[in-house]
């Protein structure tokens, strides 16, 4: 590429976004949405920049261009308050949304795997002692299981868990373009929770299991359901990219589950604060269950809601066009 032709032919919308950018009259409604399609179009610019031609003064000048008028475009104060509250309404809503049909397969999956392995386990007691000593299973159903959500400090163990579910989440996201991964970590977890319930449910406490582990694990176990379906997601675009390069498709699933990432960090947080506060608190079991229900159903709601209105309106849980300046467009190749 000639590099001074392409500065040439594209130095009058550099100069006029510098012009609206430096203005120190407050923009009309024209000028603004002059100013967003500008910044629109020199993002692609500096794509282009960035991968056709080694020029790091015209990449440092259209970089700082970019900024300051993305700056003036949302407003430099408000701009981390406008991100965060576009991710917490559309981007994560949508991510979620799209991907919901897989996470209800994978509830189903997994409830229906870990009842089997329960049922396994409470029905043949051969196979329960094969797993774990007579002596050691009647420790656990009648201290251990229980005392595990007391033994430490709540707020400590508010953020253990957190920590540990996030981990397992970020796996499930992480590993999801492998699959196989994935699929192991996914058996993992149910097996271990389905041998949980075999011993509980065998020993004729089941109630003390339920009790224990609805008030929290309904949100726990939907937020690792819903990182599952985002790294299927992310194995699919590479398995069958459609239309898309599978670089592409790679790239925009990446970003939809990085909006599922972080927004399972505050999901999670919420579930690991009720494992840690309400989990083992003195309220009667029904109470527990019932809270943790409550949560769990304004949490689904939210997703739900501002979800399907986000797919509607086309999004997918991506970047903005204007925030995806790291991608080559289509002009690179001419």
């Amino acid at each position: 590429m000639d590099i001074d032709s392409y500065v040439a032919e594209r130095e009058e919308q550099w100069n006029r976004l510098e012009r609206l950018t430096s203005s120190r009259r407050r923009l009309s409604g024209a000028q603004a949405d002059e100013l967003a399609d500008l910044c629109s179009v020199v993002a692609t610019h500096l794509s282009v920049v960035r991968a056709s031609a080694f020029d790091p003064l015209l990449e440092a000048r259209l970089t700082d261009l970019l900024a300051r008028a993305r700056g003036v475009l949302n407003g430099t104060s408000p701009v981390l308050l406008a991100a965060l509250v576009r991710f917490l309404t559309v981007a994560f809503p949508a991510a979620v949304y799209r991907s919901r049909w897989l996470t209800l397969a994978l509830a189903g999956v997994m409830i229906g795997l870990g009842a089997l392995v329960a049922s396994r386990v409470a029905g043949d007691p051969a196979l329960a002692d094969s797993l774990l000593s007579p002596e050691l299973q009647q420790a656990y159903v009648e201290h251990d299981f229980a005392t595990y959500y007391s033994e430490n400090p709540a707020h400590d163990f508010a953020l253990l868990v957190w920590l540990n579910n996030a981990r397992v989440a970020a796996l499930c996201l992480l590993l999801g373009v492998a699959l196989v991964p994935l699929l192991l970590v996914f058996w993992s977890n149910t097996e271990n929770l389905g041998i949980a319930a075999g011993f509980m449910i065998g020993h004729d406490r089941a109630d003390v299991f339920f009790g224990l582990i609805l008030p929290h694990g309904l949100l726990e176990m939907t937020a690792i359901w819903i990182a599952a379906a985002g790294g299927l997601r992310l194995a699919w675009a590479w398995i069958s990219p459609g239309a898309r390069s599978r670089g592409a498709a790679l790239a925009a699933e990446g970003r939809a589950a990085a909006s599922i990432a972080l927004g399972l960090v505050l999901v999670l947080l919420i579930s690991g604060a009720l494992e840690g506060f309400l989990t083992p608190s003195t309220l009667p079991a029904w109470a527990r269950v019932t809270i943790g229900a409550v949560v769990w159903l304004a949490v689904l709601t939210y997703l739900h809601v501002l979800g399907r209105r986000a797919v509607r309106a086309g999004e997918t849980g991506d970047l903005l066009p204007v925030d995806r300046s790291a991608e080559q467009p289509y002009e690179a190749a001419v």
